[in-house]
């Protein structure tokens, strides 16, 4: 599997770490070139609207959210969950915009509201949840999955191909959400 991780800007180093880690070939995703024949996506924390801006100058928005729109299996980490996000709150502003969600930025607060915990994940157990100025998922549409909720507000869910986390799963020494990402792009490249 090649997997593609967005890096113009944000935490994605972690990310690309992890997947080799568990024995699979990443690219940096820098410019629209970079996007050929990768079999997944992970879109990293970081600054949203910083990330979408430079999509949007790089000329990578559109090929992306039509890539993942066609079924690409894509990983999104806080601001990349905002970044897929069909509606932001208090935010006219819409990026990639394929998953059926609304979300709120920075819901925790500020730096020093950033916290870790440990909480059932579906089809996981207990997750050790990294959250740094997170947002939360405050409503979601037909047919997508929750996976996760923290004190009563979504933190992680999924629809079709889509994996939208408010944590960091990055952080941690656990591999398991990456490891089922890789499983989602081994499914649909053998579905093409």
């Amino acid at each position: 599997m090649k997997i593609g991780v967005l890096a113009v800007q944000g935490a994605f180093i972690e990310h690309k770490h992890i997947i080799e880690k568990i024995g699979h070939d990443t690219v940096e995703i820098r410019q629209k070139d970079d996007l050929n024949g990768i079999d997944g996506l992970i879109l990293p924390g970081g600054e949203s609207t910083v990330q979408g801006q430079l999509l949007r100058k790089l000329d990578m928005l559109d090929t992306i959210k039509a890539l993942i729109a066609e079924g690409l299996p894509t990983l999104a980490t806080c601001a990349g969950l905002i970044l897929l996000a069909e509606h932001i709150d208090n935010d006219d502003n819409v990026h990639i915009g394929t998953l059926p969600v609304t979300v709120r930025r920075n819901a925790y607060g500020r730096q020093l509201g950033s916290f870790i915990r440990t909480a059932p994940l579906k089809g996981f157990g207990e997750f050790p949840m990294t959250f740094i100025r997170a947002p939360f998922v405050s409503s979601v549409k037909d047919h997508v999955d929750v996976l996760a909720t923290v004190d009563d507000r979504i933190v992680a869910v999924q629809y079709n191909n889509q994996i939208g986390l408010a944590f960091h799963p990055e952080l941690s020494d656990d591999t398991r959400i990456h490891e089922y990402f890789i499983s989602l792009c081994q499914k649909n490249n053998i579905s093409k």
